[in-house]
């Protein structure tokens, strides 16, 4: 399905609730299928997270995640330790070249049973379930946080727990963070001090009811839309809190300096397009909240402002390489742009041309990124349906608010 969106004049005030977030979703069903005494609400209902859901509940010797990388991680480590299981975990052909060795190495490390059905280093893997006896493992410290969260996530079921020592900087610090407050809410012993982290054994706990908090990264996509809207639009959304576990919750001070407020109010946050005068260049590191790299590099193409951001090299190996599809697609829209392995570096168009029909490489934050470029100018999504991986309604909630599309 490809969509096309006219400019649209976004509803001046708009309420949207947005569910679980995909990455607290994903941690809480892992822990849940460990520990069964824990309740979930407001669960993600995203594509990523239904296969997380199914996955853990298969009977099947093969496993087959589609797009869903989170998963793909998370199960590997959650299968090396079933004993007596053995699966073979497989995805599409673009998971078939994201490298998960790293974690591989660091699992057989612990005594887990793991080898390569295709090339070395990729999926498919072929998983024999075993008890794990080792608790130490080193991991380099610049690797993407799913790796070191899918250790965590399993080391209170080892007999003796996990000490992890990471080698070097470390990567997306607050995905960590979150992984080990998700730990601690059910009464899991952690210290991360440094860069060493340990984990205390724990073989039941209590009954725990969790309530998700809702997707911060989805939450991006309106901040875009406010930062690009006229002044006076607001835009409520739920279910959010001011202290969150989710690295993405940096949106509300980035969008300041785009002409975005964000007011929290009991369990929303209101944005609010401001009057003031957004910054002449954007310059931010990205490197602890990476996935809203697009929707922030697309806003300032839209308002017309310089951005550099950097600390961006995990966005190579996502769904696409997200750096080039940013910079293609945004070159087709007649920006000027630079990218490197870790960088991208925005200039200021003269015009964004109209009409342009936006690939978006089996990508949802491709999709949903370039979506409130059509407050501007008419502007095609290829594949549109490609959201339903991290946000199945947003199409939906953006006609909610104003938005004009029809399928062509």
């Amino acid at each position: 399905m490809n969509l096309s969106l006219k400019p649209a004049t976004c509803t001046i005030k708009s309420e949207i609730s947005i569910t679980g977030s995909k990455s607290e979703t994903n941690r809480l069903l892992l822990l849940q299928a460990l520990y069964p005494a824990i309740v979930l609400k407001n669960t993600s209902n995203s594509d990523d997270s239904e296969v997380m859901t199914k996955a853990l509940n298969a009977k099947d010797s093969v496993i087959d995640v589609h797009h869903a990388g989170t998963a793909m991680r998370f199960l590997t480590a959650y299968f090396a330790t079933k004993e007596g299981r053995e699966v073979i975990l497989t995805g599409s052909s673009r998971m078939k070249e994201r490298p998960i060795k790293i974690l591989v190495d660091a699992l057989n490390q612990l005594g887990a049973s793991i080898t390569y059905e295709e090339n070395e280093g990729f999926p498919p893997i072929r998983i024999k379930g075993q008890k794990l006896s080792k608790n130490k493992v080193s991991l380099p410290a610049n690797i993407s946080s799913q790796y070191i969260s899918a250790l965590l996530l399993i080391a209170p079921k080892l007999k003796n727990g996990l000490e992890i020592q990471l080698e070097g900087k470390i990567t997306s610090v607050p995905y960590i963070k979150m992984t080990l407050a998700l730990l601690e809410e059910i009464g899991i012993e952690t210290d991360f001090k440094e860069n060493t982290i340990n984990i205390q054994p724990k073989k039941e706990v209590e009954t725990h009811q969790l309530t998700v908090e809702s997707d911060w990264s989805s939450a991006s996509y309106f901040y875009a839309i406010a930062a690009l809207s006229k002044i006076g639009t607001e835009i409520q959304l739920s279910s959010y809190k001011q202290h969150s576990l989710q690295g993405d919750s940096v949106l509300a001070e980035i969008y300041k300096e785009l002409g975005v407020d964000t007011q929290f109010d009991d369990n929303s946050i209101i944005l609010k397009k401001n009057t003031g005068n957004t910054t002449k260049n954007l310059i931010l590191n990205l490197n602890d909240s990476p996935d809203i790299a697009q929707t922030i590099a697309v806003t300032c193409f839209g308002l017309g402002i310089e951005c550099n951001l950097s600390g961006l090299h995990t966005l190579k190996i996502k769904e696409t390489d997200r750096l080039e599809a940013l910079k293609t697609e945004l070159e087709k829209l007649g920006a000027i742009i630079k990218v490197t392995e870790d960088t991208l570096e925005l200039g200021v168009s003269e015009e964004i041309k109209s009409g342009v029909s936006i690939a978006t490489y089996n990508d949802h934050r491709m999709a949903m990124a370039f979506a409130p470029l059509a407050l501007r100018v008419p502007i095609i999504i290829e594949d549109a349906g490609v959201v339903s991986k991290s946000y199945p309604g947003f199409w939906e909630d953006l006609k909610s608010i104003g938005f004009q599309m029809n399928e062509i």
